[in-house]
């Protein structure tokens, strides 16, 4: 035995509880504890090869574990007494889990055969811990990784590597024995099969966690997942903050967006619509390769929490795809790169739109309009309505030349200097732009991290579809808004299917009667630094949130920050385990007669097609 080791073993372990419960302290030389909070249940590892073990990822998933290598058998053993004490004296029975790796079973070179998938999974006597079991098993035998499905083999608890002090009457016991499919050979292994089986024993094992707690005592948990973790680690924050860091290396939406489009208008107008314009653009902030560099510079393997890991992985590809976008900028293959991240028009999308342009027809628009500055005083008359609720929504609201029309980005709107609005219009574009952009945007900064604020993946599909829903439900949606929100499907797909800028300006106005202005400005937006295919998702998103809305779902999750359908199960989830708060601010729009009542006429109307019906 080592000098090291000899002082580790003379030492005695004594546990540094935090205000509630929280611990994470070294064990021996490599071992480490961890509890997010005072919980009645831990899981244990001990393994010789840490850096191979599937086991070891499962254990350092859970919110209570204790980790460590043969060498710090007796540190562990100080450890785990110590642990166990405060809490049984916390909660009188708790949960010891012991997670092993079984041995690995290579399988020969060329062969056709893969390695067994067989989980043995056992449990003491005592009642809670046999029903634990039987929902364990239960739970992985549902989990399907790579096309399989394991067979669960039930049987007693195995007993610890070491002697371990959890016999007696006040602890049950559940082991796991997970089956090395992971690995490829002695050195490497497959990372996606690895990821999930980790994540799907992981969620298994606080299902059965759950089951054992519901039959105690104490209150249940409101749902297995809200015994995840309560509270960001270091790692998790690091990395939130050093993908915002890129995040704010660059305005995506102004970088791609041209700086002189009246000029253009002007000469393309003057040309007699026959030549494609030229559109200047501001010089790039961000280095696209050393942007890359550094987004995948940092590590989401560390985090400890696989629903993190997901959503910060997501987010560093979303960012990967502007980076990439921007790297092609003025080139053919921003088209192509635009459509890896937006996709391309569907056949429902399309005939929606076709439909909407054959169906409708644009009111007779009075001559009185508004400009930039009253746009501007209105804005800001709506932020102070916000920020008497609470003085962190402090939008800045700009007036400038080098936008075509209202922009949000962060937390400002900014108005292009040429604004000429319908009054009728005012409120409603407000109401997208500043009680849904904005509004998610400050709602997202007082999550615990800033991904919120800046978007999870694919959020701008539903962003937008609220803000378009916003302006329906303050009845400010008018038949030409439509017509040109469905005029940009129509011109994304042509542009897809290789029209050029004065085809499908010819196509808006000639065959879809849409006024000179709005077809260039659709033009503009399409063809924006070689092809941009953004604009379908306007009308796509619009739909999703009817439909949303229609079969009676809630909207609240939507304002928590800026988020995408896929993650109101994610947020749910973070919000049990109290990681994210319910939003600070709703949209004012909301809480209006008129408004319930147009929404309360929705719900139960299953088609889009009729959504002017409930007006």
């Amino acid at each position: 035995m080592s000098r090291a080791q000899l002082k580790t073993a003379g030492e005695r372990f004594e546990p540094e509880f935090g205000k509630r419960g929280e611990l994470r302290q070294t064990v021996g030389e490599t071992g480490r504890a961890h509890l997010d909070r005072w919980l009645p249940f831990i899981v244990l590892h001990r393994s010789a090869d840490p850096q191979r073990s599937i086991a070891r990822r499962v254990a350092i998933n859970s919110p209570a574990y204790l980790i460590w290598s043969p060498e710090d058998d007796r540190a562990a053993q100080q450890a785990f007494t110590a642990i166990a004490a405060a809490m049984h004296d916390r909660f009188g029975c708790i949960l010891v889990t012991s997670v092993e790796d079984a041995p690995w079973q290579p399988t020969p070179d060329g062969s056709q055969q893969l390695p067994p998938f067989d989980i043995e999974v056992g449990a003491s006597k005592g009642r809670r811990g046999r029903r634990a079991l039987g929902c364990l098993a239960q739970a992985l035998g549902k989990i399907q990784i790579d096309l399989r499905k394991p067979e669960v083999v039930t049987g007693s608890a195995r007993l610890p590597s070491i002697e371990l002090d959890c016999d007696g009457p006040d602890i049950d016991r559940l082991s796991i024995v997970i089956p090395q499919i992971h690995r490829v050979d002695e050195h490497t292994f497959y990372p996606q099969l690895t990821h999930d089986l980790a994540v799907a024993v992981g969620d298994a094992l606080l299902q059965a966690t759950c089951e054992f707690m519901s039959d105690g005592d104490g209150e249940p948990p409101p749902h297995y997942r809200s015994l995840g973790r309560s509270a960001f680690l270091a790692a998790a924050l690091d990395a939130d903050k050093r993908l915002d860091r890129v995040a704010r290396s660059f305005d995506f939406l102004l970088s791609v967006s041209p700086i002189n489009s009246r000029d253009a208008m002007e000469k393309f107008f003057a040309d007699g619509a026959q030549k494609a314009p030229k559109f200047r653009y501001r010089p790039l902030t961000v280095d696209p390769d050393a942007g890359k560099r550094d987004l995948y510079a940092v590590d989401l393997s560390i985090l400890e929490d696989p629903l993190l890991e997901r959503l910060l992985s997501e987010k560093r590809q979303e960012l990967d795809h502007q980076l990439t976008m921007l790297a092609t900028r003025n080139t053919a293959a921003f088209q192509a790169a635009s459509l890896l991240h937006y996709g391309t028009v569907g056949s429902r999308l399309r005939a929606d739109a076709r439909a909407i342009l054959a169906t409708t027809r644009p009111a007779k628009e009075p001559e009185t309009r508004i400009g930039a500055a009253a746009v501007a005083q209105a804005a800001r008359a709506l932020v102070e309505k916000y920020k008497a609720i609470d003085s962190s929504f402090d939008a800045a609201i700009e007036i400038r030349e080098d936008v075509g029309s209202l922009l949000v980005s962060g937390g400002k709107l900014m108005i292009a200097g040429s604004t000429s609005m319908l009054p009728s219009r005012l409120d409603a574009l407000l109401s997208h732009e500043i009680s849904v952009h904005l509004l998610t945007y400050f709602n997202g900064a007082a999550q615990g991290l800033t991904v919120f604020r800046t978007g999870l993946a694919h959020y701008e599909g539903v962003q937008e579809g609220l803000g378009v829903f916003a302006e329906w439900a303050v009845g400010g949606l008018s038949a030409s808004r439509m017509r040109l929100l469905a005029g940009r499907v129509l011109a994304v797909d042509a542009m897809l299917d290789g029209a050029e800028f004065v085809e499908v300006y010819g196509l808006l106005t000639d065959e879809h009667g849409l006024a000179r202005k709005p077809a260039f400005d659709i033009a503009t937006r399409v063809f924006r630094s070689g092809g941009f295919a953004k604009d379908l998702i306007y009308l796509k998103g619009f739909r999703s949130v009817v439909e949303l809305v229609a079969a009676g779902a809630s909207l609240d999750p939507f304002w928590t920050g800026k988020i995408a359908p896929d993650h109101v199960e994610a947020i749910g989830e973070l919000m049990q385990r109290r990681l994210v708060r319910a939003p600070l601010f709703k949209p004012e729009f909301l809480q209006r007669p008129d408004v319930e009542r147009r929404i309360a006429r929705l719900r139960g109307e299953a088609s889009f097609d009729k959504i002017f019906d409930v007006e």
